[in-house]
């Protein structure tokens, strides 16, 4: 039997962490989602209110970003946070 479990923390500093696994980067479609809506890292981090190399750590997986950021960029691509960030931890039991 395969277990999908998700897990989150919230930071002091609003940023949102996998439980158990600090600092580990999330997965994201966020390249495709922004490349799909016409947007460049530059105009993507305008309307977010961040730094094009802020949307380019994200984008790799180098930054995991603020809750508020997670939802700007969620309202602003026009899906779930859920469909920007992946995070799926298998359990065999």
């Amino acid at each position: 039997m395969t277990i999908i479990v998700v897990k989150y923390i919230i930071n002091d500093n609003n940023s949102c962490q996998m439980k158990g696994e600090i600092d580990m980067p999330l997965l994201n479609k966020l390249k495709e989602l922004r490349s799909a809506k016409g947007l460049n890292q530059q105009d993507l981090g305008s309307l977010v209110g961040v730094s094009r190399q802020t949307i380019s750590l994200i984008e790799r997986g180098d930054y995991n970003p603020s809750i508020t950021v997670c939802l700007k960029l969620s309202k602003i691509l026009g899906v779930s946070v859920e469909e920007i960030f992946i995070y799926e931890e298998e359990i065999d039991e």
